[in-house]
Formats: structure tokens, sequence, C-alpha cells
């Protein structure tokens, strides 16, 4: 797979994600939130009390893993890092915060239209 398929596959991951969340009560408040050369994070969201870190992995098949399991120590604490400059920059360090995963998993079968075959919201991640 090329780089730019997975770039592209990533992109409709994370408009998906974005979607679903909307779609159960989450309020968007950044995508693709960058901090310098230190990494971005997806999906910064408001769920009532929480600003939620949302990490998005797409796949489209399970074969290495879930997509969740991606999402090692090494890039936790990158987000982390991350969400921490974001509340800094938003004066929002006192807010509650949570950190969750979006695994999507595409429909392989469908070459030409990537369809989501399932989406799965992991809350308090991390």
């Amino acid at each position: 797979m090329t780089d730019t398929n997975k770039r592209e596959i990533g992109a409709i991951g994370e408009k998906e994600a974005a979607e679903f969340l909307q779609r159960n009560g989450y309020t968007i408040l950044k995508t693709n939130y960058r901090a310098g050369r230190l990494g971005e994070i997806d999906i910064i969201a408001n769920e009532n009390e929480y600003i939620c870190f949302v990490e998005v992995k797409t796949r489209r098949t399970n074969t290495f893993g879930t997509p969740g399991e991606a999402v090692t120590r090494i890039k936790q604490q990158k987000i982390r890092q991350i969400a921490t400059i974001y509340l800094k920059n938003t004066r929002k360090m006192d807010t509650k915060v949570r950190f969750d995963v979006i695994e999507i998993l595409m429909d392989k079968t469908k070459a030409s239209t990537n369809s989501v075959k399932s989406i799965n919201l992991i809350k308090d991640a991390f």
C-alpha cells in the first residue's frame, strides 16, 4: 500500500470518526491539531464536562492487530504532551480531560469505495 493510499484511508477515517462523534453528542473543537514538530492530535472534542483528545486509527484488516493496538506507549506520551500544549494555549488547564481512541475498519472488498465496516469508540483508552 502506498503512502498516498494510507493517507487517503486515514483522512476518510478521521472524517467518519468526527461524524460519528457528533452523532453521539460530542462537539468537535479542533481537527488535526498540530503542536510544531511534536505531532498532532486527530480530533479534540467536548463531551459533557470533558475535553477529549481522540486518536483515530483506520485499517483495512486486523491482520496485524486491532487499530487501537497501534496506539503505542510512545504515541500516547506524544498525545499527552500535545494535549498539555493545547490546554495551556486555550487556558483550559483546569478542565477534565480524557484520551479516547476510535478504531475504524474499512471494507477491503470494495477497493473503489472505501466504505466503513465498523467504528469502535474506546473511551478513556489511556
